[in-house]
């Protein structure tokens, strides 16, 4: 080949990998500064039209410099607090209302009935953001000078504060060991060195620029970041990315087994790959996009940050990828190089599969759904009704020992009161209707802060606090709020509402469940019209998506066994279930996408059965490979101590390793193999000649 036709066919994939170094060397840093505009408090995604929302607005008017409360809780070494506690206590609340951050107020130290613990509350600003950890620390300090007791700091800033440290470094960490796990297991899989590490250098490349879109948004206000999205998009794109060029090195590979030249062979390698990867990106990206039908803002938020970070894992495979690929060549799979004509053998289980389908397409498929069933059958078990603070973290954390404690000596809900506001005119009337409800422990009209005061009225409106019997962030304190609204609803004309922290604990699990019951067949119907699109065929995308749902029930069911009996979660999130439906049900129909576009490239030249066949025999290994990195990119998030990602985590990683090893390699193979040409109905597949 002349040496200047050479040169301009290196010159596109020359300027794309310089126009990929220069993004990455510019806006990698992003992917560790997201921190930056993250909040994690979870009163900002509240929906708007919550009861306890409405509640909240109309309590600042009572509390012009309302703040983010701290319970303070001292607990005696040995027998009884004496008055010299006390009165050390009552010094230590004042001292701790006076540290950087605070609001200057602070509750006497009152004691417990059994004598053996007080409690007091301190507040701090509610506009500290990252900087409540470090008030926090700074009460701590303060309180714990009490001589002979135990000090722990309990309510939403200490939770906060641990919430802080849940997440801290959480973009270096995770993003560490899921590079690093990708790493162990390509390496493994593929016994090659180069390879491995451009995998992971585009991965490294897309997340960088999604970072730094989803930064450059969330600066502006835009979009809205947690920890947690934090967390998802790091492994989103990782998985994604990697799954997208391990399918277009796969088949680049076998391309150059049969072309001499690593120009042809690409083109022919990208151009078969395009529409499965793009198809398979659109088909998250959707599911992701459909949460903007959510009433919780952080669900909401979701929804974009996840697309931006699919669509720059689809950019980098479609670009960066064939780039690097052609510009080494063979090379690119050192030691071992693929040589034109010297075919690698296809691994010898994935011929052992594709003959079992091939002998008995009904049984594998009656056995594969009959699994799935018996699994699926237990997914009611699962409890999503929200999770107590007790549960919140995989590791000890200081506010919840100080919650138990709490707990032991005092009505759980102290210092974190469910908040009435009603017309004042029928105060009295709300007020006997709250101390009626079952595990109310007492109702206190709000007077400013003055005790022995006239209650303040704003607008004609009065506030009650009513302190619950059982913990705050309790099922049983969620159970009494929903009695307390029926019961002051109830009072004519007192137009009361309910708030607080477990009345919006409640309405964002009402919420939650709403968003389930709009934007799980919405996901589906998206999906089912990509596929149809894609395959061109009406039955077949049907049958695909039935089998995700249900492959998505069975993991539920073993979710619901394992939380319960293995990890002794009592319940999950509210949420969990949906993003775990999500993240299933699109990243599922990726497997089945990668499979069945080879499979009817395949039927076009040989017929659908022999193409089933040999689709699963051509694609079997590096789809596998695909779906076990990205159960073990998933399972990476169980670093952080918090349930809600440990739980997305094994729902994840255990579903995708379902759909890979048992839908795509079994069920949906034989289910297509017996259906042969009747699979593309109501069209009909024409063969190439």
């Amino acid at each position: 080949m002349p040496k200047n036709i050479r040169r301009t066919r290196l010159l596109l994939p020359l300027l794309l990998l310089v126009a990929w170094l220069a993004l990455g060397g510019g806006l990698g840093s992003f992917a560790g500064r997201l921190g930056e505009v993250a909040t994690n408090d979870s009163t900002r995604f509240l929906p708007q039209s919550a009861e306890s929302t409405e509640v909240a607005a109309a309590r600042r008017a009572f509390e012009k410099d309302a703040g983010l409360p701290i319970v303070v809780v001292w607990e005696a070494k040995d027998g009884r607090v004496t008055d010299a506690q006390r009165a050390a206590a009552q010094q230590a609340l004042q001292k701790a209302a006076q540290v950087p951050g605070a609001t200057g107020k602070a509750t006497p130290a009152l004691p417990s009935k059994d004598g053996k613990a007080l409690e007091g509350v301190v507040e701090l600003r509610s506009d500290l953001g990252e900087k409540v950890p470090d008030s926090v620390d700074a009460v701590r300090a303060a309180v714990a000078q009490v001589p002979g007791v135990t000090a722990g700091l309990a309510g939403p800033a200490a939770v906060q504060a641990d919430l802080a440290g849940a997440f801290a470094g959480i973009d270096g960490l995770l993003l560490g060991v899921a590079l690093g796990v990708v790493l162990v297991i390509l390496l493994a899989v593929y016994r090659s060195v180069l390879l491995p590490l451009l995998v992971i250098m585009g991965a490294v490349f897309a997340l960088g620029v999604a970072c730094a879109i989803v930064y450059a948004l969330a600066k502006q206000g835009l979009v809205k970041v947690d920890g947690q999205i934090q967390g998802l998009l790091s492994i989103l794109v990782i998985g994604a990315a990697t799954d997208y060029a391990l399918l277009l090195s796969a088949r680049f590979r076998e391309e150059l087994e049969q072309q001499a030249d690593r120009f042809a062979a690409m083109r022919t390698a990208w151009r078969q790959s395009v529409e499965p990867i793009t198809a398979s990106g659109l088909t998250v990206a959707l599911g992701l996009l459909v949460l903007l039908l959510s009433d919780l803002s952080n669900n909401r938020a979701l929804g974009p940050v996840g697309a931006i970070g699919i669509a720059c894992a689809v950019l980098s495979a479609l670009t960066f990828l064939p780039a690097a690929l052609v510009l080494l060549g063979r090379t690119a799979y050192w030691p071992a190089k693929p040589a034109h004509g010297d075919g690698t053998p296809v691994h010898g289980v994935w011929r052992r599969v594709a003959a079992l389908v091939g002998r008995r397409p009904r049984a594998v498929w009656a056995l594969s759904l009959a699994v799935l069933a018996v699994f699926a059958a237990f997914s009611p078990l699962l409890k999503s009704g929200g999770v107590p603070q007790s549960e919140l973290f995989t590791t000890a954390q200081p506010s919840v020992a100080a919650q138990e404690m709490l707990t032991r000596h005092f009505p759980g809900g102290s210092g974190n009161p469910a908040v009435v506001i009603a017309e004042a005119g029928a105060a009295d009337r709300v007020a006997a209707a709250a101390k009626g409800v079952d595990g109310v422990s007492g109702v206190a009209p709000w007077t400013g802060g003055k005790p022995g005061g006239a209650p303040v009225q704003v607008e004609g409106r009065v506030r009650l606090d009513v302190t619950l019997a059982d913990a705050a962030d309790s099922n049983a304190a969620v159970d009494t709020v929903k009695r307390l609204r029926s019961a002051v609803h109830a009072v004519p004309g007192a137009q009361a509402q309910v708030g607080g922290f477990t009345a919006q604990q409640y309405d964002t699990r009402v919420t939650g469940e709403r968003d389930r019951a709009v934007i799980t067949p919405v996901v589906l119907l998206c999906i089912l019209a990509i596929l149809v699109v894609l395959l061109r065929s009406l039955l077949t995308p049907v049958l695909l998506a039935a089998t995700v749902a249900l492959s998505y029930l069975a993991t539920l069911g073993v979710s619901a066994l394992v939380f319960r009996h293995l990890f002794d979660f009592t319940a999950t999130d509210p949420a969990v279930p949906l993003y775990g439906y999500v993240f299933l049900v699109a990243l599922g129909v990726d497997y089945n996408i990668f499979l069945m576009t080879r499979v009817r490239e395949e039927s076009k030249r040989r017929g659908t059965r022999e193409g089933v066949l040999r689709g699963l025999t051509a694609t079997g290994g590096v789809i596998t490979s695909a779906g076990v990195v990205l159960a073990a990119t998933f399972a990476a998030l169980g670093v952080i101590p918090l349930a809600f990602l440990t739980q997305i985590a094994f729902i994840v990683a255990f579903g995708v390793l379902l759909d890979t090893l048992l839908v795509r390699s079994l069920l949906v193979p034989a289910l297509v193999y017996d259906l042969d040409e009747r699979a593309w109905w109501p069209a009909r597949l024409r063969r190439d000649a």
